[in-house]
């Protein structure tokens, strides 16, 4: 079932990068969301409003968790569940940037078990089904096996590399990318050896990225090391640290306890 689910998830974010390209993120109609979440624009609402009518109609005994929807505690009685960002990004696409991406996974018992993110300006596929291993447009990628910090690039925000956060100098040097689907995609191509976020995370920002990183051979836990499960009644993770195995010890074990 999870290649099935695979090949659903690839369909439909190939078609929801041909609706994204057909607006101008610098033209659509855009809006603020309450309580500073962030904008949106129409580009986002008609991507999650195909993506809800395809995927549960190929699988309506599905929940749906999406960010340009309202939350439902149906979700929490289904077993498996669509978790879903139609735009992950949102201001990289207002900004007529390239490095936005839709991020579609499948939950099952708490587990994601396919994965997509895709970035069709960049023509993109980061896919991975559980057990199955991960790709990047078809072809088998693999995490990061750099050892030391100081050999190490890791994807991470300004914020993130307050004094506060550290035990001493982390030593390795800071890159960044504005989506987190995008980040953990790249981790999971080994383009960058570890992503780290110390915020909330919203699941449907994480999902997807989370499956390729592991399938590729790499940790993704929460910022204490600990595992991370979707589908969860308030929809937000405790922070993010993915990488190559030992990339991701040495984070973990430099990180400032909580």
């Amino acid at each position: 079932m999870p290649a099935r689910d695979l090949d659903l998830l690839i369909d439909c974010a190939r078609k929801a990068g041909q609706i994204a390209m057909g607006f101008s993120g610098q033209t659509a109609k855009r809006w603020d969301k309450a309580d500073g979440a962030g904008p949106v624009t129409e580009a986002d609402l008609a991507v999650n409003a195909m993506l809800h009518a395809d995927l549960t109609s190929a699988r309506p005994d599905f929940g749906w968790l999406s960010e340009e929807s309202e939350d439902s505690a149906k979700r929490l009685g289904q077993s498996e569940v669509f978790i879903i960002d139609p735009i992950d990004g949102t201001r990289s696409f207002i900004e007529g940037s390239d490095t936005w991406s839709h991020s579609l996974a499948i939950a099952r018992n708490g587990q994601i078990t396919a994965a997509v993110v895709f970035l069709p300006m960049l023509d993109r596929l980061f896919a991975a089904s559980l057990g199955g291993g991960a790709t990047l447009n078809g072809q088998k990628i693999s995490a990061s096996d750099t050892r030391g910090l100081t050999n190490a690039t890791v994807l991470a925000t300004k914020p993130v590399m307050a004094d506060h956060h550290w035990q001493g100098d982390p030593g390795f040097k800071r890159a960044h990318r504005p989506s987190l689907a995008y980040r953990l995609g790249l981790v999971g191509q080994g383009r960058f050896d570890a992503m780290v976020t110390l915020r909330q995370s919203w699941e449907w920002d994480i999902a997807a990225g989370a499956l390729i990183v592991t399938e590729a051979g790499g940790l993704c836990t929460d910022k204490t090391g600990g595992p991370l499960r979707f589908n969860n009644a308030d929809p937000r993770l405790n922070g993010v640290l993915a990488g190559g195995a030992s990339i991701h010890a040495d984070i973990l074990s430099s990180l400032a306890p909580a």
